[in-house]
């Protein structure tokens, strides 16, 4: 470990990546929402849209993004100890599954989730990017901490489904992202509904309107109500995000919406924040 003078503390950040000019969190307060399948079609729409995209795998017990976004090789090694991302579907691509591939567990204790997600985040060359979206691991932990620190988060997307219980859970997401001073962005509400296939009529499963509520009870956007569709799965699971594989499925639309208000909250909060804060 470096020695610093007269005992002075190395900076901890954040500290903004060269090149990246707003990097989004995807959380959810339980697994099992959907929030790694929002991540991925969020940051291929923006892809689609022109937008300058990358997609970190924050989670690294569970990484799903490999398959869904149909990439798996090795990361090559670059001078410097630079790791170069994959690239597929225009989006710039790093997650642990790459480095741990198969099914084998990660055991894996705190410090050594700070030190892979600060790798992620600075040895990658991420080159020049408007978007970096993050999915996060589910709940409230290490990983969060470790991002909030290292890097200034330009805001967060929290991802529920609509019963009262995934959204009490949402609420530990949202005040932790607060106590970390992230900006929330917005619920994307999703499974909000299923759509049947033979009439399409809409049946409210999981109840109806909890995460439309739950936004105005909090004052912060509510940026959409993602449908049921069996689509969704396929498609996650061939590695073909739905957005671009079946661009005009009512699901597919709604997620690209979701996208596009991202963007729109992005804008607000840039043109909201401070450009320099002078002692």
């Amino acid at each position: 470990m470096a020695h610093h003078p007269h005992g002075a503390p190395q900076p901890q950040g954040p500290f903004p990546l060269p090149g990246v000019n707003n990097i989004v969190a995807i959380g959810s307060g339980k697994g099992g929402v959907g929030k790694t399948t929002v991540a991925v079609n969020l940051a291929v729409a923006l892809a689609k849209i022109g937008h300058r995209t990358g997609l970190l795998d924050g989670d690294v017990y569970g990484p799903n993004v490999p398959l869904m976004m149909n990439t798996s090789a090795q990361p090559r090694v670059l001078g410097e100890n630079r790791i170069e991302p994959l690239q597929n579907f225009g989006v710039k691509v790093i997650s642990v599954g790459f480095l741990n591939p198969g099914d084998k567990p990660l055991v894996w204790r705190g410090p050594m989730l700070h030190s892979i997600i600060r790798q992620f985040l600075q040895q990658v060359e991420w080159g020049e990017l408007d978007y970096l979206v993050v999915d996060l691991p589910p709940g409230t932990g290490d990983v969060h901490l470790t991002l909030a620190q290292a890097v200034p988060l330009t805001g967060s997307v929290i991802v529920s489904t609509p019963q009262d219980v995934g959204l009490r859970i949402s609420m530990k997401t949202l005040r932790m992202f607060q106590q970390t001073r992230v900006p929330i962005l917005g619920i994307v509400e999703n499974m909000s509904y299923y759509i049947c296939p033979h009439c399409n009529s809409r049946d409210y499963i999981f109840g109806q309107g909890g995460g439309s509520r739950a936004a105005e009870q909090l004052g912060i956007p509510f940026l959409g109500e993602v449908p049921l569709d069996v689509a969704i799965r396929t498609q996650s699971d061939m590695g073909a995000p739905i957005v671009l594989a079946k661009p005009d499925a009512p699901s597919s639309q709604v997620l690209r919406h979701i996208a596009e208000k991202v963007a729109a909250q992005v804008s607000i909060r840039s043109f909201e924040a401070p450009v320099l804060e002078v002692e």
